[in-house]
């Protein structure tokens, strides 16, 4: 019986490092999408394993113990964010002040439905607000634009799947990187929208996608700066770190990595001011008190 499209495998010429989903075959060869990593890629049929259930759920229980200890991070780091804020919007003075805030709406752009779904659980578990929309890579350019008109994001994430092939090209080489030339267009049409970085706050890429061209097209932040494989939900923490700083205050590019799963290897960027507003007084049901 021969491999099917979704099934999980993984490749016998890399030792089975990374599970894989099937997402196409031709002929003899099989378009993979990274289980977990924002990466595809195209290999031979022959060399395709089918994960045993056993090795499924060993993978599975480790993914999700490292995305629970970023989120624990995440919620650390909130905390304080929280912290400072009350005493600074206070001025030390009235801790139980109710604040209102204007959070960061967020639109969200994915290659891949699964990962969009797993991406707008973790946005909900957050507490931002999302659109999320599922287009493949290559529609991206031509929608953007009308998506920014519609939605009127402050910031937005564009990622799905990408890979370089050193066979196409050196890793300068546009041309060698299966979607990065697309998350660039889609990056450059969002800037024909919002020119200022801290107005617009953008992410762009996958896995081993090409940093330098995603960063010239007006991205804040991008993938990859050393070509690795980024996890599915790193795009998430960066933005929910811009939206839950305040507007006063500069995020530093490794405040923005350091609760990701990747890091400062598949991710960068430049400096951006936060987004979120805090406001006193909070109105019960929208009324003054008497």
């Amino acid at each position: 019986m021969g491999i099917t499209i979704g099934e999980l495998v993984t490749r016998s010429s890399y030792q089975h490092d990374l599970l894989f989903r099937v997402a196409a075959i031709n002929k003899n060869t099989a378009i993979l999408h990274g289980a977990e990593m924002r990466l595809e890629v195209d290999a031979p049929l022959h060399d395709l394993v089918v994960a045993k259930r056993q090795d499924v759920e060993r993978r599975q229980q480790k993914e999700k113990e490292k995305e629970e200890f970023s989120y624990r991070l995440f919620r650390q780091d909130y905390q304080l964010m929280k912290e400072k804020r009350m005493y600074h919007s206070t001025d030390g003075y009235l801790n139980n002040a109710k604040f209102f805030q204007l959070p960061a709406k967020v639109l969200h752009l994915d290659g891949d439905p699964m990962y969009l779904r797993k991406c707008i659980s973790l946005y909900q578990r957050i507490g931002l607000q999302v659109h999320g929309v599922h287009l493949n890579e290559k529609e991206m350019p031509d929608e953007i634009g009308g998506l920014v008109e519609r939605i009127g994001p402050d910031i937005i994430v564009i990622t799905g799947h990408d890979a370089y092939s050193k066979n196409k090209g050196f890793k300068n080489d546009l041309r060698a990187y299966r979607h990065s030339k697309y998350f660039a267009e889609t990056v450059r049409e969002a800037r024909r929208k919002s020119s200022n970085l801290d107005q617009l706050v953008i992410f762009a890429g996958a896995c081993q996608s090409h940093f330098e061209s995603l960063i010239r097209a007006g991205a804040n932040y991008a993938s990859s700066p050393l070509r690795v494989n980024i996890h599915a939900l790193d795009p998430v923490y960066i933005a929910a770190k811009i939206a839950y700083t305040p507007f006063m205050e500069s995020v530093s590019v490794w405040d923005a990595l350091r609760n990701t799963m990747t890091g400062e290897k598949g991710m960068g960027g430049v400096e951006t001011r936060g987004l979120l507003r805090t406001g006193l007084p909070y109105l019960e049901n929208g009324e003054d008190e008497e």
